[in-house]
Formats: C-alpha cells, sequence, structure tokens
C-alpha cells in the first residue's frame, strides 16, 4: 500500500530548512570533503585521456559548494584545461545560491557554468530534444537517486554521456546504514510511488552487478546528532525527523502508531549509539565509481 503522507519535497522552503539543519548537526559534508580531497584526485587524474577541454555534469548539485571543491580537485589534476560545466538543480533558492558563490569565488575563469533548473528526468529529456553529442568525462549526482522515478534508468542514461575514461560518481545512504535500516523497515509507510526515496547503495550495486558493469565503492563514515528528535514539540527535532522520514511535517500526519515506532527504531542499536547524552546515528555513505569502454 502506497504511502498517504507528503513527500518532504513537496515544500521546498521545508525542505532546505530541514537540509541545512541536517548539516549542521551531522559529519555528511566532513566525510565527503575527505572524499574529495583524498580519493578523489587519483580518479580524476585518469579522466580526460589528453584532451585540452572537460566536459562535466553536475546532478542535483545544490547550492553548489560540494561541486566547486570537486572541479579544484579536477583543475589541480588537469591544469590549464578549461571545463564545461551543466548544473542541474530544481530548486530554484540552491541554483541562486550556487551562482552566488561562484560570484564570490576568483579563479574561475577556466569553467563555462551552464544553468539548468531543472530535475534529473527533465535534463535527459532536453538533452535527447537538443540532440546534444558530445561526451562528457565526468558526471557525478549526489544524494540525489531519491528523487527519480527510475535510479536505474537514470544511472544508465548518464552512463551513456560517459566519453573513453568518463567517471560517473554517486552518493547515497549505504544499504548498511541506520538510514537505510530505517526505510527497509518502514518503506510502505514512508516511501512515495513516484519517486524511488528509499534507494540505497544496496539497490544500485545489484543493478550495476546484474549489468556486468565494473565499479569502485568506498565507505564513508558519518554520524547525525539526532538527541532533539526525542523532544516533543522541539521544532529543530521535527525538522530532522522531517529530513530522516523524507515527510513533510512527519510529527503531525504520521500516526501516532508510526511516529513512535519511527522513534523506537531510531533509538535501536542498529541505528543509533548513545554518546555523552546525545543520540548519534552512524550513517555511512558509498561512493560508487563505473568506468565505460565506449
Amino acid at each position: 500500500m502506497a504511502s498517504s503522507l507528503k513527500s518532504l519535497v513537496n515544500d521546498d522552503d521545508r525542505y532546505q530548512k530541514s537540509f541545512q539543519l541536517f548539516l549542521e548537526r551531522s559529519s555528511e559534508h566532513q566525510c565527503m570533503r575527505d572524499f574529495i580531497h583524498n580519493k578523489l584526485p587519483d580518479i580524476l587524474a585518469s579522466i580526460g585521456d589528453g584532451k585540452s577541454h572537460l566536459n562535466v555534469i553536475g546532478v542535483g548539485s545544490g547550492a553548489g559548494e560540494i561541486d566547486l571543491e570537486m572541479l579544484s580537485e579536477l583543475h589541480k589534476k588537469h591544469p590549464g584545461v578549461t571545463v564545461d560545466n551543466e548544473v542541474v538543480e530544481p530548486s530554484r533558492q540552491q541554483l541562486y545560491n550556487y551562482k552566488v558563490l561562484v560570484s564570490q569565488k576568483p579563479d574561475l575563469d577556466y569553467i563555462k557554468f551552464n544553468w539548468n533548473t531543472m530535475t534529473a528526468s527533465e535534463f535527459e529529456e532536453h538533452w535527447k530534444a537538443e540532440k546534444a553529442t558530445k561526451k562528457v568525462d565526468f558526471i557525478h549526482m549526489i544524494q540525489m537517486l531519491y528523487y527519480v522515478k527510475d535510479p536505474e534508468a537514470t544511472v544508465r542514461f548518464f552512463q551513456g554521456l560517459l566519453g573513453k575514461n568518463g567517471k560517473l560518481l554517486i552518493i547515497l545512504v549505504s544499504g548498511k546504514s541506520g538510514w537505510g535500516k530505517l526505510w527497509r523497515t518502514y518503506r510502505a509507510q514512508l516511501c512515495q510511488p513516484d519517486i524511488s526515496q528509499c534507494v540505497t547503495t544496496g539497490d544500485i550495486k545489484s543493478f550495476l552487478d546484474s549489468k556486468g558493469v565494473r565499479y569502485q565503492s568506498y565507505e564513508l563514515p558519518s554520524q547525525m546528532d539526532i538527541t532533539e528528535c526525542f523532544t516533543e514539540g522541539d521544532e529543530k527535532g521535527e525538522l530532522l525527523l522531517d529530513f530522516l522520514t523524507e515527510v513533510l511535517d512527519f510529527s503531525n500526519t504520521a500516526s501516532p502508531e508510526l511516529r513512535a515506532g519511527v522513534l523506537e527504531m531510531l533509538r535501536h542499536p542498529d541505528c543509533s549509539v548513545e554518546s555523552n547524552e546525545k543520540m548519534l546515528k552512524p550513517s555511512p555513505f558509498v561512493e560508487e565509481k563505473r568506468n565505460t569502454t565506449t
């Protein structure tokens, strides 16, 4: 039975508030930065095949902080190379924030930014309508496959855009994480039928394995302080619960039984640990890098 609850993405303002609070309470961006500066450079070194111009697509780029750090590492590995960067982001506010960030950064003249206020599916339709034939050297899809109808089809489309030695980087919640266990337990109640909201790296790995696609995976352990979720009526706790469940106004729209069950699951040792009187929810992420021989 499909969930009768509304997805958090239906209210962009509340989503952005929940997301910003999540970033404040978690080490997600720090664990990504560790990966970007320590692992990603070696991956990026092999792309391009000696070309003087590289094509990059960021799908679900948000406000651009992580994008620009990846582009900086790309520039270090390929100095003197120009970059055509397609930014795909449906939130106008986030895209505006990205543009402001770019305007404040020096030394980005080597990058041409193409702004696409679109979902991944809309960008796919646009690309096909334009009959674009250029091949892409690096595509990144960071925490966005939850919001597409068919993640496998989305991955196939973007894989098809890769050129020789091109790389596709996917970041998702690990299927082994507390978040993954929460979603598996309450998939029917929480997940919306029109998006792949509860997808994890386990799902993507199964798909890649079934197609015989080569990939590398990296685990990035991160933690999130969920203490406020257990204080009834706490505004920040309710925003965090919205983000954890991906449900709009979860505390007030979920049944008492569902809310109690979710909170009990979050307290369970499979999902969280208590440290210094705070509940910390481990949420490791896995990066998958796919190769193409086209």
